[in-house]
């Protein structure tokens, strides 16, 4: 079985055919695929949209690129909203500087508080980080001396010493189509030395299509091309990355076992 650990069908992307890709991705063996939620004021329409299938389950959280200077994620809606059978997280959250480090204080503010929830609840939460790797790892890591959450580095995109303390911070690491990128070689290289025990795989979809399909609207069903590249890289068989992946994921998403 394939877990897709990190899709957005909620989309507008999506509209219209929901049911096909769906069952798509449930021909080729991916048994768990998780809408990780960007909005907190549209927790209600991906809710409605996890309940039509039993095998798509959701996060709630706040995306850094919906921070602003009034907004940031509240605790005790996290809390809350995490109380839904079909909540297994909280996310996608973190920091992007890429496009405004202007609003870097209120991004820090929303992450931390994405955190404190994580605490709370046990329920672990999903980081995105761009240009901001040195204050990412920094939170992390101030945020561990204060007590154990966990979570996982989405949609992996950086260097070795970077993955090592996100490792032994142990958290988990998550990889996207980008693996299968031309341009991608420095990054193939970085996971070739990672440890398996600590990855899991995701299409991120509707973004970064992974090769073959290059130029394709990304689903679910397409994490099979991550999960065979990621199986060269450690020179294994497809069926034990889609094991270990598996195993992986269900060690940091406890919850979905309840």
């Amino acid at each position: 079985m394939f877990i897709d650990s990190h899709c957005h069908l909620d989309s507008s992307d999506f509209h219209g055919d929901l049911d096909v890709l769906v069952k798509r991705a449930i021909e080729i063996d991916v048994g768990i695929i998780v809408n990780v939620g960007t909005k907190i004021l549209e927790f209600n329409k991906i809710l409605e949209l996890v309940n039509q299938y039993d095998n798509v389950y959701c996060t709630v959280g706040l995306h850094p690129h919906e921070v602003t200077d009034t907004t940031v994620a509240n605790i005790a809606q996290l809390v809350t909203m995490s109380e839904h059978p079909k909540v297994i997280g909280f996310g996608e959250t973190g920091l992007d500087y890429f496009y405004n480090k202007k609003l870097s204080t209120q991004q820090q503010i929303s992450f931390r508080n994405h955190i404190k929830a994580s605490r709370i609840t046990g329920l672990p939460i999903i980081i995105h980080t761009r240009d901001a790797d040195e204050d990412t790892i920094s939170i992390l890591i101030e945020e561990a001396t204060i007590g154990p959450y966990s979570g996982l580095i989405h949609c992996f995109n950086s260097d070795q010493q970077f993955a090592k303390k996100v490792i032994a911070l142990g958290l988990y690491i998550s990889l996207s189509g980008i693996i299968t990128f031309n341009n991608a070689e420095n990054l193939r290289e970085t996971v070739r030395g990672l440890q398996l025990d600590r990855l899991l795989i995701e299409t991120d979809a509707p973004f970064l299509t992974p090769v073959p399909n290059r130029g394709l609207r990304n689903e679910p069903a397409f994490i099979v091309h991550t999960a065979k590249k990621l199986a060269e890289l450690k020179n294994l068989e497809l069926s034990d990355i889609a094991t270990i992946t598996t195993e992986n994921f269900f060690r940091l998403f406890t919850k979905i076992l309840q």
